[in-house]
């Protein structure tokens, strides 16, 4: 796991959604297209506001995914991660996507995951850019994850700390709003990825880092996964990585 930490969120904005370009453009390069995979939640607003700046993407030429969606929550919704993505990221690139595969979890949930795996299966990802939960989720696989299954996609279990996360960060109004289920991009679906930009800001992570880094392999800390992929970088402002030992800062 390749480690850099900024002083500032945006510096680390700019950092990550660098990094997770040079990915793109390299796959373009490549094979004439690239395929991503998107986060969302407070953690990556810098980051996809410098990533949709960044110059020389054909981004014509570019698929997203992204990687877990509230049950039962219409697009409309202030929390709906379709909505953030499509006002953060789809609809502010200068030129549109090839396609961009929103989950949609409103109505059959495990018919979507079904046919999401037909299109993921065709569509080897190159860069996944992602985030740690105060849980240290990634996606929604929060402890224990499970980290065998091979399913792309699957309706999971939200626990309490991580909806309270969800309210805390300001996207519903009371613990109750906050959805029980969501589906979610497996582990081993985001680790086959050919590289992971890991974007993680703020102290309130700090432990859940500490873990992913420095911890035992477990599905109790679900970003430890990271430790097994050869091509993860992870970014991290001061705050974030203040719990790390002197050596891995």
């Amino acid at each position: 796991m390749n480690i850099t930490i900024a002083e500032t969120r945006k510096e680390l904005g700019t950092l990550a959604a660098r990094a997770g370009a040079e990915k793109i453009r390299a796959a373009i390069h490549s094979r004439n297209e690239a395929n991503i995979i998107v986060a969302t939640g407070a953690s990556q607003f810098e980051m996809l506001a410098a990533l949709i700046k960044e110059d020389d993407i054909d981004w014509s030429r570019v698929t997203g995914f992204h990687l877990d969606e509230y049950v039962n929550i219409p697009m409309t919704h202030p929390a709906s991660f379709r909505r953030y993505l499509w006002q953060r990221f789809v609809s502010r690139l200068p030129v549109p996507m090839r396609a961009f595969h929103f989950i949609d979890a409103e109505t059959d949930p495990q018919a979507e995951c079904s046919r999401l795996k037909d299109i993921i299966d065709t569509h080897p990802i190159d860069a996944a850019f992602i985030g740690i939960g105060e849980n240290a989720h990634i996606a929604f696989n929060d402890p224990p994850a499970d980290f065998d299954t091979p399913t792309p996609y699957l309706v999971v279990n939200l626990d309490e700390a991580c909806r309270n996360q969800q309210l805390g960060e300001g996207w519903f109004n009371s613990f109750q709003e906050v959805p029980p289920q969501a589906i979610s991009m497996s582990v081993k679906q985001i680790l086959k990825s050919s590289a992971i930009i890991c974007t993680v800001p703020d102290e309130r992570k700090a432990n859940a880092v500490k873990g992913a880094v420095e911890g035992p392999l477990s599905p109790d800390c679900p970003a430890s996964s990271l430790q097994q992929h050869d091509n993860c970088q992870l970014f991290l402002d001061s705050a974030a990585a203040v719990h790390l030992e002197k050596g891995k800062r």
